[in-house]
Protein backbone atom coordinates (compact mmCIF):
# COMPACT_ATOMS: atom_id res chain seq x y z
CA UNK A 1 0.00 0.00 0.00
CA UNK A 2 2.84 2.31 1.03
CA UNK A 3 4.56 1.54 -2.50
CA UNK A 4 1.33 2.49 -4.38
CA UNK A 5 0.64 5.46 -2.50
CA UNK A 6 4.20 6.57 -3.35
CA UNK A 7 3.84 5.48 -6.77
CA UNK A 8 0.85 7.76 -7.34
CA UNK A 9 1.65 10.55 -5.59
CA UNK A 10 5.27 10.54 -7.65
CA UNK A 11 3.00 10.48 -11.13
CA UNK A 12 0.75 12.96 -9.86
CA UNK A 13 4.01 14.80 -9.04
CA UNK A 14 5.28 14.51 -12.45
CA UNK A 15 1.68 15.23 -14.41
CA UNK A 16 1.93 18.58 -12.48
CA UNK A 17 5.28 19.74 -13.32
CA UNK A 18 4.60 18.67 -16.82
CA UNK A 19 1.12 20.98 -16.88
CA UNK A 20 2.91 23.90 -15.37
CA UNK A 21 5.69 23.38 -17.69
CA UNK A 22 3.40 23.55 -20.48
CA UNK A 23 1.15 26.37 -19.33
CA UNK A 24 4.32 28.41 -19.26
CA UNK A 25 5.42 27.70 -22.75
CA UNK A 26 2.09 28.46 -23.96
CA UNK A 27 1.81 32.11 -21.82
CA UNK A 28 5.31 32.86 -23.00
CA UNK A 29 3.96 32.51 -26.80
CA UNK A 30 0.78 34.09 -26.09
CA UNK A 31 -0.53 36.57 -28.33
CA UNK A 32 -2.12 39.50 -26.34
CA UNK A 33 -3.77 41.59 -29.25
CA UNK A 34 -7.00 42.66 -28.67
CA UNK A 35 -9.95 40.44 -30.30
CA UNK A 36 -11.46 41.54 -33.45
CA UNK A 37 -14.76 40.37 -31.69
CA UNK A 38 -14.30 42.43 -29.03
CA UNK A 39 -17.49 44.03 -29.45
CA UNK A 40 -20.39 43.42 -31.67
CA UNK A 41 -21.27 46.14 -34.18
CA UNK A 42 -25.27 45.89 -33.33
CA UNK A 43 -27.30 44.97 -29.69
CA UNK A 44 -27.49 41.65 -29.68
CA UNK A 45 -31.16 41.05 -28.96
CA UNK A 46 -32.01 43.62 -32.57
CA UNK A 47 -29.43 40.75 -34.30
CA UNK A 48 -31.22 38.08 -32.62
CA UNK A 49 -34.65 39.52 -33.96
CA UNK A 50 -33.36 40.08 -37.20
CA UNK A 51 -32.28 36.58 -37.33
CA UNK A 52 -35.25 34.86 -36.30
CA UNK A 53 -36.89 36.93 -38.88
CA UNK A 54 -35.57 34.96 -41.89
CA UNK A 55 -37.16 31.93 -40.63
CA UNK A 56 -34.07 30.03 -40.68
CA UNK A 57 -33.31 25.70 -39.58
CA UNK A 58 -30.18 24.37 -37.85
CA UNK A 59 -28.70 20.95 -37.24
CA UNK A 60 -26.39 19.91 -35.07
CA UNK A 61 -23.75 17.43 -34.88
CA UNK A 62 -22.95 15.59 -31.42
CA UNK A 63 -25.48 17.00 -29.52
CA UNK A 64 -24.54 14.21 -27.03
CA UNK A 65 -21.08 15.37 -26.40
CA UNK A 66 -20.09 18.01 -23.82
CA UNK A 67 -19.93 20.95 -26.36
CA UNK A 68 -23.02 20.02 -27.82
CA UNK A 69 -25.62 19.77 -24.95
CA UNK A 70 -24.42 23.37 -24.31
CA UNK A 71 -24.59 24.62 -27.80
CA UNK A 72 -28.35 23.02 -28.17
CA UNK A 73 -29.29 24.56 -24.53
CA UNK A 74 -28.03 28.03 -25.87
CA UNK A 75 -30.23 27.86 -29.21
CA UNK A 76 -33.30 26.82 -27.16
CA UNK A 77 -33.04 29.46 -24.72
CA UNK A 78 -31.85 32.34 -27.26
CA UNK A 79 -34.44 30.90 -30.08
CA UNK A 80 -33.13 31.96 -33.11
CA UNK A 81 -34.00 28.97 -35.19
CA UNK A 82 -37.68 27.78 -36.45
CA UNK A 83 -36.53 24.44 -36.52
CA UNK A 84 -33.81 22.22 -34.73
CA UNK A 85 -32.26 19.09 -35.85
CA UNK A 86 -30.18 16.85 -34.08
CA UNK A 87 -28.35 14.32 -36.52
CA UNK A 88 -26.52 11.13 -34.08
CA UNK A 89 -26.02 7.77 -34.07
CA UNK A 90 -28.99 7.18 -31.41
CA UNK A 91 -31.90 9.14 -30.67
CA UNK A 92 -31.87 11.40 -27.09
CA UNK A 93 -33.70 11.54 -24.34
CA UNK A 94 -34.83 15.00 -22.92
CA UNK A 95 -37.53 15.47 -20.11
CA UNK A 96 -37.43 19.52 -20.36
CA UNK A 97 -40.60 20.35 -22.10
CA UNK A 98 -38.19 23.11 -23.94
CA UNK A 99 -36.98 19.98 -26.18
CA UNK A 100 -40.33 18.41 -27.60
CA UNK A 101 -40.08 20.28 -30.73
CA UNK A 102 -37.01 18.99 -31.67
CA UNK A 103 -36.01 16.81 -34.98
CA UNK A 104 -34.08 13.47 -34.01
CA UNK A 105 -32.58 11.91 -37.17
CA UNK A 106 -30.78 8.92 -36.50
CA UNK A 107 -28.12 7.32 -38.75
CA UNK A 108 -25.18 5.27 -39.37
CA UNK A 109 -22.24 7.10 -39.74
CA UNK A 110 -20.49 4.44 -41.65
CA UNK A 111 -23.19 4.49 -43.87
CA UNK A 112 -23.93 8.42 -44.08
CA UNK A 113 -24.79 8.51 -48.60
CA UNK A 114 -27.85 6.17 -47.18
CA UNK A 115 -28.91 9.36 -44.99
CA UNK A 116 -28.89 12.18 -47.47
CA UNK A 117 -32.10 12.57 -46.41
CA UNK A 118 -31.54 13.84 -42.93
CA UNK A 119 -29.08 16.57 -44.16
CA UNK A 120 -31.19 18.44 -46.68
CA UNK A 121 -32.74 21.81 -45.86
CA UNK A 122 -31.16 23.16 -43.41
CA UNK A 123 -29.81 26.82 -43.86
CA UNK A 124 -27.07 26.71 -40.61
CA UNK A 125 -24.88 23.55 -39.48
CA UNK A 126 -23.28 22.94 -36.34
CA UNK A 127 -20.94 20.18 -36.28
CA UNK A 128 -19.32 19.25 -32.45
CA UNK A 129 -18.91 15.67 -33.42
CA UNK A 130 -15.45 14.44 -32.19
CA UNK A 131 -14.01 11.51 -29.90
CA UNK A 132 -9.93 11.37 -28.61
CA UNK A 133 -7.32 8.49 -29.50
CA UNK A 134 -7.52 7.11 -25.75
CA UNK A 135 -11.01 6.34 -26.07
CA UNK A 136 -11.24 4.77 -30.09
CA UNK A 137 -7.71 4.55 -30.68
CA UNK A 138 -5.53 5.98 -34.18
CA UNK A 139 -7.95 4.56 -36.69
CA UNK A 140 -11.23 5.27 -34.57
CA UNK A 141 -10.45 9.09 -33.87
CA UNK A 142 -9.50 9.45 -37.63
CA UNK A 143 -13.07 8.03 -38.57
CA UNK A 144 -14.86 10.32 -36.36
CA UNK A 145 -13.02 13.34 -36.43
CA UNK A 146 -11.78 13.50 -40.22
CA UNK A 147 -14.13 10.65 -41.74
CA UNK A 148 -17.41 11.45 -40.63
CA UNK A 149 -16.77 15.18 -40.15
CA UNK A 150 -16.04 15.82 -43.88
CA UNK A 151 -18.96 13.67 -45.64
CA UNK A 152 -21.62 15.09 -43.23
CA UNK A 153 -20.26 18.60 -44.02
CA UNK A 154 -20.36 16.91 -47.69
CA UNK A 155 -23.66 16.17 -47.29
CA UNK A 156 -24.83 19.24 -45.57
CA UNK A 157 -23.77 21.15 -48.74
CA UNK A 158 -24.99 19.19 -51.38
CA UNK A 159 -28.69 19.33 -48.96
CA UNK A 160 -28.21 23.31 -49.16
CA UNK A 161 -27.25 24.19 -46.13
CA UNK A 162 -25.21 27.44 -46.51
CA UNK A 163 -23.70 28.42 -43.27
CA UNK A 164 -21.07 25.90 -41.47
CA UNK A 165 -19.73 25.92 -37.73
CA UNK A 166 -17.30 23.37 -36.98
CA UNK A 167 -15.96 23.21 -33.65
CA UNK A 168 -11.78 22.57 -34.16
CA UNK A 169 -8.86 22.74 -31.97
CA UNK A 170 -6.25 25.65 -30.76
CA UNK A 171 -3.16 24.15 -32.59
CA UNK A 172 -5.22 22.59 -35.58
CA UNK A 173 -2.25 21.76 -38.63
CA UNK A 174 -2.60 19.77 -41.61
CA UNK A 175 1.24 19.25 -41.29
CA UNK A 176 1.46 18.82 -37.92
CA UNK A 177 3.20 16.06 -36.65
CA UNK A 178 0.93 15.18 -33.76
CA UNK A 179 -2.03 13.09 -35.27
CA UNK A 180 -4.72 14.98 -33.23
CA UNK A 181 -3.80 18.41 -34.45
CA UNK A 182 -3.33 17.10 -38.35
CA UNK A 183 -6.46 15.49 -38.34
CA UNK A 184 -8.11 18.73 -37.39
CA UNK A 185 -6.07 20.71 -39.40
CA UNK A 186 -6.71 18.46 -42.54
CA UNK A 187 -10.31 18.43 -42.61
CA UNK A 188 -10.40 21.95 -41.58
CA UNK A 189 -8.84 22.48 -45.42
CA UNK A 190 -11.31 19.89 -46.70
CA UNK A 191 -14.58 21.28 -45.52
CA UNK A 192 -13.26 24.88 -46.46
CA UNK A 193 -12.71 23.58 -49.84
CA UNK A 194 -16.31 22.42 -50.56
CA UNK A 195 -16.92 26.40 -50.52
CA UNK A 196 -20.09 27.01 -48.30
CA UNK A 197 -21.40 30.27 -48.49
CA UNK A 198 -20.15 30.83 -44.74
CA UNK A 199 -17.86 29.09 -42.51
CA UNK A 200 -17.05 29.53 -39.20
CA UNK A 201 -14.01 27.54 -37.57
CA UNK A 202 -13.92 27.42 -33.86
CA UNK A 203 -10.16 26.67 -31.93
CA UNK A 204 -10.73 26.49 -28.42
CA UNK A 205 -8.01 25.89 -26.06
CA UNK A 206 -8.57 23.36 -23.18
CA UNK A 207 -11.98 22.89 -22.76
CA UNK A 208 -13.18 23.57 -18.94
CA UNK A 209 -15.75 21.11 -18.18
CA UNK A 210 -15.84 17.98 -15.58
CA UNK A 211 -16.75 15.55 -18.03
CA UNK A 212 -18.85 12.19 -16.93
CA UNK A 213 -15.66 9.69 -18.15
CA UNK A 214 -13.24 12.19 -17.01
CA UNK A 215 -9.85 10.73 -16.64
CA UNK A 216 -7.51 11.59 -13.58
CA UNK A 217 -4.67 13.11 -16.06
CA UNK A 218 -7.59 15.42 -18.35
CA UNK A 219 -8.92 16.56 -14.35
CA UNK A 220 -5.39 17.92 -13.12
CA UNK A 221 -4.81 19.78 -16.42
CA UNK A 222 -8.40 21.15 -16.05
CA UNK A 223 -8.31 22.36 -12.85
CA UNK A 224 -5.04 23.82 -13.27
CA UNK A 225 -5.67 25.64 -16.35
CA UNK A 226 -9.19 26.84 -14.86
CA UNK A 227 -6.44 28.18 -11.63
CA UNK A 228 -4.43 29.61 -14.22
CA UNK A 229 -6.73 31.27 -16.79
CA UNK A 230 -8.67 33.39 -13.68
CA UNK A 231 -5.20 35.05 -12.97
CA UNK A 232 -3.55 35.19 -16.35
CA UNK A 233 -4.48 35.54 -20.35
CA UNK A 234 -8.03 33.70 -21.72
CA UNK A 235 -5.46 32.07 -24.96
CA UNK A 236 -5.27 28.68 -23.35
CA UNK A 237 -8.46 27.34 -22.15
CA UNK A 238 -12.16 28.15 -22.14
CA UNK A 239 -15.50 26.85 -20.36
CA UNK A 240 -17.68 25.04 -23.22
CA UNK A 241 -20.51 27.35 -22.11
CA UNK A 242 -18.60 30.23 -23.91
CA UNK A 243 -18.08 28.04 -26.96
CA UNK A 244 -21.59 27.11 -27.00
CA UNK A 245 -22.63 31.16 -26.52
CA UNK A 246 -19.50 32.12 -29.48
CA UNK A 247 -21.02 29.89 -31.58
CA UNK A 248 -24.52 31.30 -31.25
CA UNK A 249 -23.50 34.54 -31.76
CA UNK A 250 -21.52 34.55 -34.15
CA UNK A 251 -23.93 33.27 -36.42
CA UNK A 252 -25.83 36.30 -36.20
CA UNK A 253 -22.88 38.40 -37.42
CA UNK A 254 -21.98 38.98 -41.52
CA UNK A 255 -18.15 38.45 -41.55
CA UNK A 256 -16.03 39.97 -44.71
CA UNK A 257 -14.86 36.79 -45.34
CA UNK A 258 -16.12 33.71 -46.43
CA UNK A 259 -13.91 31.51 -44.17
CA UNK A 260 -12.54 32.27 -40.53
CA UNK A 261 -10.99 30.81 -38.20
CA UNK A 262 -11.73 31.98 -34.45
CA UNK A 263 -8.74 31.41 -32.07
CA UNK A 264 -9.63 30.66 -28.16
CA UNK A 265 -9.05 34.56 -27.70
CA UNK A 266 -11.76 35.33 -30.28
CA UNK A 267 -14.29 32.94 -28.72
CA UNK A 268 -14.11 33.93 -25.35
CA UNK A 269 -14.65 37.71 -26.88
CA UNK A 270 -17.82 36.20 -28.57
CA UNK A 271 -18.66 34.22 -25.70
CA UNK A 272 -19.29 36.66 -23.19
CA UNK A 273 -22.10 38.48 -25.32
CA UNK A 274 -25.47 38.37 -23.72
CA UNK A 275 -27.38 36.54 -26.08
CA UNK A 276 -30.54 35.84 -23.69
Amino acid sequence: MKLLCSTLGKATWILTVTVAIVAAVLYYFDDTSPSKYSSMAEDTKTLEEKFRGQNKSCFILGASGETGKVLLQELLERNIFSKITLIGRRQLSFEDKAYENLIQEVVDFEKLDDYAAAFKGHDVGYCCLGTTRAKAGADGFVRVDHDYVLKSAELAKAGGCSQFHLESSRGADKKSSFLYLKVKGQVEAEIEALGFDRLAIYRPGVLLVDRQESRPGEWLARKFFSAFSAVCSNSMSISIQAVAKAMVSNTLLQPEQQAEILENKDIASLGKVNGK
